[in-house]
């Protein structure tokens, strides 16, 4: 039985990344994981890469703010597709914070602040899986 095709979506931080996946046969996104942003952290995604057949990474990209953001953002997709040989593609990640934010205050989550990256990644990844393979 072959492996199921998975989606990495990344929530960029400079402090940390939320982290969520997809299957490509139910085109749905889930959260994974948090990772610090540290000088270990493309070997810890590179080791989620190959752990969970990642064919693709969507990372969000604060589209409409300060140039600075949306740059370190593409420089960290770029390193990624050169370390991993796994493509990149972007997909704008404006109010992802917030909505995650009360999308876990609305299920009565404890200690919002540690989860909501993950969540916005797993937002910024459904919303480009919505809009990539909408009907």
């Amino acid at each position: 039985m072959p492996e199921v095709r998975k989606i990495l979506g990344i929530d960029y931080g400079t402090a940390n990344l939320g982290l969520a996946l997809a299957d490509l046969e139910t085109r749905m996104a889930f959260t994974y994981t948090t990772l610090r942003n540290d000088n270990q952290l493309v070997e810890k995604i590179s080791a989620i890469i190959v752990k969970e057949n990642i064919e693709k990474i969507i990372i969000g990209t604060p589209m409409h703010e300060n140039q600075a953001g949306t740059l370190a953002v593409e420089k960290f997709g770029g390193m990624l597709t050169e370390k991993t040989g796994v493509s990149v593609e972007y997909q704008n990640e404006m109010f992802t914070t917030q909505s995650a934010q009360r999308n876990l205050i609305e299920k009565g989550e404890k200690r919002v602040s540690k989860q909501d990256d993950a969540e916005a990644a797993r937002i910024i990844l459904q919303e480009w899986l919505d809009k990539t393979y909408s009907v």
